[in-house]
């Protein structure tokens, strides 16, 4: 029999005294030690590998599409306020993509849900090319569309390295598979680089090698061990309904801070290219100013679970959201190339402690049978929210103002309500009686 303590009480066989005794051997018989051992994150180590080089070559395909994807929707596009619309179109196709796939991944599990992302990432990337190619706007946002469904499938790999981590070691595995993104942010913009001009037309070099991307690192989904999900019991918990899962504090908070964080990201992000490239800049320095944005967003998850568990999830969103505004604070300085490297590498770390933040407050905040359920609705909420500030970034980077000094302008404005609502959420959070949260991470 297996004691919490590192002494143990064992009867004499006489039956006279007690003495204490080491630890004894395990037996086959000693039921398994529990998930809060080192020991037992042996697979979820395994699967974080996994999902950290699925993120990396994956993942290169989002920053090489979010570098050419406006410049390619202004050059197809009849009205220059409709430019940002392809990444609008990935957007919405990950938002709705969201809770199929999570469906999906809780009855089949994460390897099939993986492989389902990864192909429709080629699918996206095929016909994304074949509208280029016929200069069809709209063949080319069918193909945007499709590519929606990759990116759903990529914000469910910080959920898959959860689930078989242990409580202690869970923020740092979200971390972990999150700093993949740094090899994605070099590698992606890179390849733009080699491959914008390689055909006549312009960027059908690009969207050919995202179809091999999704090809090639589909592989990796081969030797992710994480099980199925159990087919629950007719008398097992059904769990908590969808509003009864948003009515509770932290998890309502969680989401807010998830969808603002990535929101405004996206928001900023999207009309960069256009902003950098209209304030008289070439597409080689747009691809540079994102590729330091996403280093920005990937470098700190190195250490960003360490903090959390050092200073606590709240203060590390917190921080989040404070950068953000810093970020807004420098776009709004002026239009020179340092600032607009300054404000990305800014908007980048904001995102970082405050999406990682409200994730790993998430996870923590339900229970495992909830967690299909929870996780879909999370991310519907969250990239609907990302759906909106991409619409919303075009037309306020071209239709605002006359110039794309007064576009970006507008479209950095635009971040400070938001962030009023995040922060005051946050603040409401913290001030709760700690009782009334219900399940805490």
């Amino acid at each position: 029999m297996r004691a919490e303590a590192h002494l143990w009480i064992t009867p004499n066989p006489k039956g006279a005294t007690l003495s204490p005794l080491r630890r004894p051997r395990r037996l086959p018989t000693d039921p398994p030690m529990t998930d809060m051992t080192a020991s037992s994150d042996s697979r979820a180590k395994r699967n974080v590998y996994v999902l950290v080089l699925a993120q990396a070559l994956l993942g290169a395909q989002m920053p090489m599409i979010f570098t050419i994807g406006g410049l390619a929707g202004q050059s197809l596009a009849g009205n220059p306020c409709f430019a940002t619309l392809p990444i609008s179109l990935i957007v919405l196709g990950s938002m709705l993509s969201a809770t199929p796939l999570s469906w999906f991944m809780q009855r089949f599990g994460r390897r099939a849900g993986f492989f389902a992302g990864a192909a429709g990432g080629a699918l996206g990337g095929a016909i994304g090319a074949y509208g280029l190619y016929i200069a069809s706007f709209p063949v080319f946002l069918a193909g945007s569309f499709l590519t929606g469904i990759y990116m759903s499938a990529q914000g469910f790999y910080r959920f898959a390295a959860a689930d078989t981590a242990s409580e202690a070691f869970r923020p740092k595995a979200i971390s972990y598979v999150m700093a993949g993104g740094l090899a994605s942010a070099i590698i992606g913009p890179q390849i733009v680089k080699l491959t914008a001009t390689a055909y006549v037309v312009p960027f059908l070099g690009t969207y050919a090698a995202v179809i091999a991307i999704n090809l090639v690192g589909a592989l990796l989904f081969l030797v992710l061990d994480i099980p199925k999900p159990p087919v629950p019991e007719e008398d097992a918990p059904k769990g908590r309904t969808r509003r009864e899962l948003l009515a509770t504090p932290r998890i309502a908070v969680a989401v807010i801070c998830a969808m603002v964080s990535y929101a405004l990201m996206n928001l900023v992000m999207t009309s960069t290219p256009l902003a950098v490239v209209g304030c008289g800049f070439e597409t080689d320095d747009a691809a540079n100013v994102v590729t330091g944005h996403v280093l920005a967003m990937f470098a700190p998850s190195f250490f960003t679970g360490h903090l959390i568990a050092r200073f606590g999830v709240e203060r590390i969103v917190a921080l989040g959201l404070v950068i953000l505004a810093g970020a807004g604070a420098v776009a709004l300085s002026g239009v020179q190339l340092e600032q607009f490297f300054i404000a990305l590498i800014l908007l980048g770390l904001g995102w970082n402690f405050g999406f990682i933040g409200a994730t790993a407050m998430l996870a923590g905040a339900h229970e495992a049978h909830e967690r299909g359920r929870m996780q879909g609705l999370n991310d519907l909420i969250v990239f609907g929210g990302v759906t909106l500030a991409s619409l919303a970034s075009g037309g306020l980077m071209n239709c605002s103002g006359g110039s794309p000094e007064a576009g970006w302008a507008a479209v950095n404005l635009a971040m400070a309500p938001f962030l009023v609502l995040a922060g005051g959420a946050l603040i409401w959070l913290v001030l709760r009686p700690s009782d009334e949260d219900g399940k805490t991470a």
